[in-house]
């Protein structure tokens, strides 16, 4: 007896070191490649691919299995070709700016869920930054309930983030769902519009929304006909662009737990009417933080990785990286311009 539960208990530390090993080669190539193509098992039975740039990293074959992918799962939600903008439109340039999230079952490869995030370039204080639009998120209805959530909205960020060298990036999600209202609020820094007691609109908030909504109207299938309302980031009649198929009601819209989510949108927004929250925020080191310890599972290894790698760094490391690396900007430091005075 004694034996047999050594040998399993020694099956179970063999198996804890191989997943280990495995997450910890996800995070090195993650980290070393220029452009993300990453295989990773998050849940039994389940492995998730990030892409990124898909519509340049792929052969022509390889982006028309992915497509395929993708309509999948769209289609178990949605009557076929309802949504026409973005990774949908048929068009290879949205998927070249796209950073593709794909679960599947592993044993039949059938997908069941996925995340198509944007990269967008936007002027803030006189220079381009990328933002990081969070995208549209489908999941197969006999799929729901198994945890989804944690790598559907935030593993591929976090990822970014840690490939740009732990430096805080901007992000935006456009959204009626009062779940999704919150789960962004709850998951990244400085978020706004949020019923959180600390959100503030800053004039870096209103130079991202006014360039994101001057330039990149298409990404979240908005018509050039929607009005913004700037005090409370609100799009109005947003759902004229191609995203039409998404419109929902107040009753159909997933609700978050916290009821001021809810609340907050059935106040704000004008259902009828079809109107829209832009948020924008950031993904730091809180927020990676926050999402690692509150989000992800507490079994989960490659969490509990992360967490202790961004510890250190942020306690021994990240200061010295940041002085050292004179190629990008950070706070009050700007790079080198090689001799220019």
């Amino acid at each position: 007896m004694a034996a047999s539960g050594n040998g399993r208990n020694w099956g179970q530390v063999r198996s804890a070191i191989g997943r280990l090993r495995s997450y910890a080669a996800f995070w090195f190539r993650a980290l070393g490649q220029p452009t993300i193509d990453l295989t990773l098992r998050t849940h039994p039975g389940l492995v998730t691919r990030i892409v990124e740039s898909p519509g340049l990293s792929l052969s022509e074959a390889e982006l028309d299995q992915l497509i395929a992918q993708l309509r999948a799962v769209a289609a178990k939600t949605l009557p076929a070709d309802q949504l026409t903008y973005g990774i949908f439109s048929g068009a290879r340039k949205p998927l070249a700016h796209a950073i593709v999230t794909l679960v599947s079952e592993a044993a039949t490869g059938r997908p069941i869920a996925f995340n198509a995030l944007s990269a967008m370039q936007v002027e803030l204080d006189g220079a381009p930054i990328d933002v990081t639009h969070l995208g549209l998120v489908m999941i197969d209805p006999d799929a729901r309930g198994q945890g989804l959530s944690w790598v559907l909205y935030g593993l591929t960020t976090l990822v970014l983030f840690a490939r740009d060298g732990l430096r805080p990036r901007w992000i935006s999600n456009v959204t009626q769902v009062p779940a999704v209202v919150g789960m962004v609020s709850e998951t990244f820094s400085d978020v706004y519009p949020s019923p959180r007691p600390d959100a503030r609109q800053s004039f870096a908030h209103l130079q991202l929304a006014r360039g994101i909504m001057r330039q990149h109207r298409s990404v979240f299938g908005v018509g050039g006909d929607a009005g913004f309302d700037e005090s409370r980031f609100v799009i109005t009649e947003a759902y004229t662009g191609g995203s039409d198929a998404l419109k929902k009601t107040f009753d159909e819209a997933p609700k978050h737990r916290d009821a001021q989510y809810g609340e907050f949108c059935a106040r704000e927004l004008n259902y009828d009417r079809g109107d829209d929250f832009l948020q924008i925020g950031r993904i730091d080191l809180a927020a990676a933080r926050s999402y690692l310890f509150e989000q992800v599972p507490h079994r989960s290894l490659p969490g509990l990785f992360v967490a202790s790698m961004i510890l250190g760094l942020q306690r021994l490391v990240l200061p010295v990286i940041y002085w050292l690396d004179d190629t990008h900007a950070f706070g009050t430091l700007r790079p080198w311009q090689g001799g220019s005075r």
